[in-house]
């Protein structure tokens, strides 16, 4: 008796499914499946599966079906009374499967995504899972109990016309394209901050570095100049991005022939996508190649990483000005609190956060190279963690972007009073004074300053090399920073 209960209240908690290994018993409510199912064990990673790729399979998956409905319109138009040999999925669940796919694109049903980040079988298990989600939310949609896959089948339904081949790497690409159109802002709002700092500080005079030793004459606005047009060029190149990832395969199936596939829905797909997504995608002339190949991965990633390095080197150099081994030309925004035993400690946090970021980035460009170059064939196997590693290096430099711009450029205080004393008291200043005086003469200075500690106007005076006007007149801001000097710059007799 006990045991017969037991199995009573197996069967109202779970529903058998079978698929070509065996049978599993699934919760009875779950819009997932077996397949799903399987691949959460046997892919034991706890890292979650990006949202926005998930997403973006669901806007394929409702392109996909509105070319059946197109299909089915367009077959009952030129053949009215004729009867054919292959199944044509009822209207009524093909316009349930578009609402569904539709709602997965908006990011519902996301709880019952349980394929992990990092899983084999080239994103089988991905397709499979949205597979059983548009299928047992169809059929609950339409009265029926999840799993009765005789209604709403998630192959034959759910992945008609398509392949794991075509779907998944269609919407990596939609899912990149979008993130990348953030990046592109990102950037480009970041910039202009950095830029509206070096409008400012143009005339702000500082110590020029090299090899972190004191070298010439330079500016706050020199500085920030560097930083904006590195950016600039990151927000160049991100902007090409688009060209390199808008040919997709869909419809190409599994190793981008077509086979299997109505050559209506292969030329009519990618109009839907168009029109669902706004991107200016494509179907590739040659779908077993964008199948096969990811060396465009490998070339956007480089893109990423090389704004990554531009990102590390300025944060690093103004995590430097304001440390406390320096004499702090610069302040940075103090964001939180720097220890739980030292009163008063601030840390430079978001240059940390940054540099942790970026350093993430370049780990995953090496992923992402050494992966792309393991495609056997016709197809890459490791299309689900190229994906996932692309999509975490969009997202870690977006958020490296946006905390900059509202964490770091915004208070960021500039000591110009601070930048200009040191300059004047530091040898570097008398590189300025060599085209005028001579080598041998400015180095005369700059030991006279060193050794009595005194800035360049009081060694000038004791040595009297150069008049104190003409001295006064070299060292003005616009004097230090033009690009050269000419022979108009020099006292030569008879000169009007």
């Amino acid at each position: 008796m006990q045991r017969s209960k037991k199995k009573d209240i197996a069967m109202m908690i779970f529903r058998v499914e079978q698929d070509l290994v065996g049978s599993r018993d699934v919760p009875v409510d779950a819009l997932y499946g077996i397949h799903a199912l399987r691949a959460r064990e046997n892919f034991p990673d706890e890292t979650r599966f990006p949202v926005e790729w998930y997403q973006a399979v669901g806007i394929v998956k409702q392109a996909c079906y509105e070319t059946v409905s197109s299909y089915h319109k367009a077959i009952a138009i030129k053949y009215p009374r004729k009867e054919f040999p292959f199944r044509m999925i009822p209207d009524e669940i093909v316009a349930v499967m578009i609402e569904t796919a539709k709602e997965v694109s908006e990011g519902k049903y996301f709880d019952s995504f349980i394929v992990p980040a990092i899983s084999g079988g080239a994103g089988t298990s991905i397709n499979m899972n949205i597979n059983e989600i548009i299928a047992n939310a169809a059929l609950v949609k339409l009265g029926h109990h999840a799993g009765s896959y005789m209604i709403v089948d998630p192959v034959e339904d759910a992945n008609v016309f398509q392949s794991t081949n075509d779907v998944i790497p269609t919407a990596l690409k939609i899912a990149l394209m979008r993130l990348l159109t953030q990046l592109e802002t990102a950037i480009n709002e970041m910039r202009g901050k950095v830029e509206a700092l070096e409008v400012v500080h143009h005339h702000s005079l500082r110590i020029g570095y090299t090899q972190m030793q004191e070298a010439v004459p330079s500016s706050f606005g020199k500085l920030f100049s560097t930083y904006s047009e590195a950016f600039s060029r990151d927000w160049w190149r991100v902007s090409k991005c688009f060209e390199r990832i808008k040919l997709v395969n869909l419809g190409g199936g599994a190793t981008g022939t077509g086979l299997g596939i109505p050559r209506y829905f292969i030329m009519e797909a990618i109009g839907h996508l168009q029109s669902l997504t706004g991107l200016a995608v494509a179907r590739s002339e040659n779908m077993a190649d964008a199948t096969s190949n990811l060396d465009s991965y490998v070339e956007i990633h480089a893109t990423l990483k090389a704004h990554a390095v531009n990102l590390e080197k300025m944060v690093s150099d103004l995590r430097l000005l304001a440390s406390d081994l320096s004499d702090k030309e610069i302040g940075l925004p103090k964001m939180q609190s720097g220890s739980s035993i030292m009163p008063g400690k601030i840390n430079p946090v978001i240059p940390e956060f940054v540099i942790s970021a970026v350093h993430r980035v370049y780990a995953n460009d090496q992923l992402i190279t050494s992966l792309c170059g393991q495609g056997c064939l016709e197809l890459n196997a490791y299309l689900p963690i190229i994906g996932c590693s692309m999509i975490e290096s969009l997202k870690l430099l977006i958020a490296a972007d946006t905390t900059i711009k509202a964490n770091l450029m915004e208070g960021l205080e500039i000591s110009v009073k601070a930048g200009e004393e040191k300059l004047f008291m530091s040898s570097a200043i008398t590189t300025a004074l060599v085209p005028f005086i001579g080598y041998n003469k400015a180095s005369e200075l700059a030991k006279t300053m060193k050794m009595k500690g005194i800035d360049i106007f009081a060694a000038n005076d004791e040595l009297g090399l150069i008049g104190k006007e003409k001295l006064k007149d070299l060292l003005k801001a616009e004097n230090l920073l033009k690009l050269g000097y000419s022979v108009e710059d020099f006292d030569i007799p008879g000169k009007e």
